[in-house]
């Protein structure tokens, strides 16, 4: 990890700057990466479920969930993960599973080894919360991201949808034991 970037669990004072920096992490990756043509509707209703304030700040109080985030000298967000109790449709999933649901860096902080220590500390909260498998839905069109998890022991073990609006993303569903 950078010198310069702290990993440090996000806490209620992240929520507006953490709700932004998920928005942008995922304009970043699936609009303005992928090219992914999300309809305009079902795009600005996502963002909002999905990235809001009210969203993140739930998540950030839900005890059976921890987010981190990477910041800056200044304090600016650069990256976060988020896990919990896994929710991917597959029947394998039990109360015991734990899920990786989100680890982004902005595009401005990839290669200063912010997402390896990320997921390590992830994957470790994972092993100690949830005793189960772990588990992350990753994009079927995301190559980089598959290599990365399956370095790191996962391998996909299903499929599903994940829904923006009325758009369906084709997931994968990956699994370590």
């Amino acid at each position: 990890m950078s010198d310069t970037a702290m990993l440090r669990l996000a806490t209620p004072a992240d929520v507006p700057t953490l709700a932004a920096l998920k928005l942008a992490c995922f304009r970043e990756t699936f609009l303005e990466g992928f090219g992914i043509p999300y309809p305009p509707a079902d795009l600005a209703q996502f963002e909002t479920d999905s990235y809001g304030e009210a969203r993140v700040a739930t998540e950030i109080a839900d005890e059976t969930h921890a987010t981190w985030v990477c910041a800056d000298a200044r304090g600016d967000l650069l990256a976060y993960a988020h896990c919990g109790p896994s929710k991917l449709p597959h029947p394998e999933v039990t109360n015991r599973s734990g899920e990786l649901y989100q680890l982004y860096v902005r595009g401005s902080a990839q290669g200063m080894g912010l997402g390896r220590r990320l997921l390590s500390t992830s994957l470790d909260w994972l092993a100690a919360e949830y005793p189960g498998p772990q588990w992350l839905g990753v994009w079927s069109g995301n190559d980089r991201a598959q290599a990365v998890y399956a370095a790191q022991g996962f391998r996909k073990v299903g499929d599903y949808h994940f829904m923006v609006g009325a758009h369906r993303d084709a997931e994968f569903i990956f699994r370590r034991d």
